[in-house]
């Protein structure tokens, strides 16, 4: 049965999921399973997205160059699949429960783990609504040291350090994302899906965006606000740059989108004639652009003043800047990115 200092520590561990730094809060969840459980080292690790690799993002007695190439060896192991069926974590001294390879019979203990000095261990599989975003194993020299009360308070903080090991599960709180919009987190060419969010249109059905994404990746900029077709309508698109951290490259970007109806009534042409006009061409350049005559671009330019209700160019364009009338390209990204 369960101590009250251990159902203390398990309910911190579950309140650290609320901080924003995470880093620190994966380190303080170890630190409480180090007061409920016997541990002589301990290591939580997220799955990078890109790569698949492990990489921790705490420890206790595990550098994290070690812990990681113990992790890229452990999933090679028949034992590593023991442990992601398994909704109660396995330990060593309680694998006489399964019916497949004993761990204590296998190269990686005889290797690895007994070499080091420990006589149990434990490793649990992280999930987060149905996607396996990491590990958390503990390890300790005392023998059978993990019994089923302990495995069972590892199991009930284990969605708690699924919650911190995810690099995306805070994104639509970090980002204040209107629920249910289509939201996903894109890392060095990789798609990450985000919990309970429909991909964005933008991304599935327009092969036209993905350049755009790369280009505002490639800026360092903090926000892109824009407007763009896809789905037989509009959207409206907000690039966000995401926090690097473990597990998530330093160019992610957050790409967050809703539909919408063009804003003042302004047609996709006149969309386009203002975009270029923010970035400060001339009529004779844009109409050299969009293969347009000089007069046509006037007339567009007169039309989108007047459905804004601008009376003038610079007024127009600073108001484009300020409500994300944009449907830019590749190459204007420089005159729009919000640092």
């Amino acid at each position: 049965m369960l101590s009250h200092h251990q159902i203390a520590a398990a309910t911190r561990i579950g309140m650290l999921t609320r901080e924003r730094d995470t880093a620190s809060a994966c380190a303080q969840a170890l630190r409480e399973l180090a007061r409920a459980l016997p541990l002589d080292a301990a290591t939580l690790l997220t799955i990078d997205p890109p790569t698949g690799s492990h990489v921790q993002v705490a420890g206790i007695g595990y550098p994290a160059e070690v812990s990681q190439a113990l992790a890229g060896e452990f999933v090679a192991t028949p034992w590593y699949r023991n442990v992601v069926r398994r909704e109660l974590p396995p330990s060593i001294s309680q694998d006489a429960e399964d019916t497949g390879p004993r761990f204590r019979n296998g190269w990686f203990y005889a290797e690895r783990v007994r070499p080091a000095g420990f006589r149990d261990g434990v490793t649990g599989a992280l999930r987060q609504h149905g996607r396996l975003v990491g590990l958390v194993h503990l390890s300790t020299e005392r023998a059978n040291a993990y019994d089923t009360d302990a495995r069972r308070l590892l199991a009930s903080v284990m969605p708690a350090l699924a919650a911190l090991a995810d690099p995306v599960a805070h994104a639509a709180d970090l980002h204040a994302l209107a629920d249910g919009a289509a939201s996903l987190v894109t890392a060095d060419g990789c798609v990450v899906d985000l919990p309970a969010r429909e991909r964005p249109r933008v991304l599935r059905e327009d092969g036209e965006f993905r350049p755009l994404l790369d280009a505002f990746a490639g800026t360092g900029g903090r926000r892109l606000r824009l407007l763009w077709p896809a789905g037989g309508g509009w959207q409206r698109v907000v690039l966000h740059r995401h926090p690097a951290g473990p597990g998530l490259a330093p160019d992610a970007v957050l790409v967050h989108e809703t539909p919408t109806e063009l804003p003042y009534g302004l047609s996709p042409r006149e969309l386009e004639v203002l975009t270029r006009a923010a970035t400060g061409q001339t009529n004779q350049a844009i109409a050299q652009a969009l293969f347009l005559s000089p007069r046509t671009v006037h007339s567009h330019v007169e039309h989108l003043l007047r459905k804004t209700g601008c009376a003038s160019r610079a007024e127009a364009t600073a108001l484009a800047v300020r409500d994300g009338l944009l449907r830019p390209g590749p190459d204007h990204l420089p005159y729009f990115v919000e640092g």
